[in-house]
């Protein structure tokens, strides 16, 4: 059964910009300009690049602090793939949105410069 995209654009887009506006200010400053997509999966290209079928979401290009002097040929972005969300939250939009909610923190750490052990003391797995 294919999910509903348009609902569960609209639930991630929400929760993204609610998320957005709850943070501190200088984060909140440092975080509003990176682009945040919505994918249903990982694409073929994704997966080459090692990404597992069922990833949540993923940050690509330069870390905030190395956005100055790299000049890689895509600029930083969060991409959260909603389909595998929505499979993790079992069809349940409350849980679909917290989901959401800490993948985009997570992908968010990321950017920040924190790896994965930096962004599992803070509860962000």
């Amino acid at each position: 059964m294919r999910t509903d995209w348009q609902k569960l654009y609209a639930l991630a887009l929400e929760e993204v910009k609610a998320t957005l506006a709850a943070l501190p200010e200088p984060l909140r400053d440092r975080a509003q300009p990176l682009p945040v997509t919505f994918e249903r999966l990982p694409n073929a290209a994704h997966r080459r690049d090692g990404v597992e079928p069922d990833t949540l979401g993923l940050f690509v290009g330069p870390e905030f602090a190395e956005e100055e002097t790299t000049s890689l040929p895509l600029p930083p972005q969060i991409i959260l793939f909603l389909e595998n969300i929505w499979d993790l939250a079992e069809a349940d939009e409350e849980i679909f949105r917290e989901e959401v909610h800490t993948t985009y923190l997570h992908e968010l750490g990321h950017y920040l410069g924190l790896d994965e052990d930096d962004l599992f003391d803070r509860g962000l797995e």
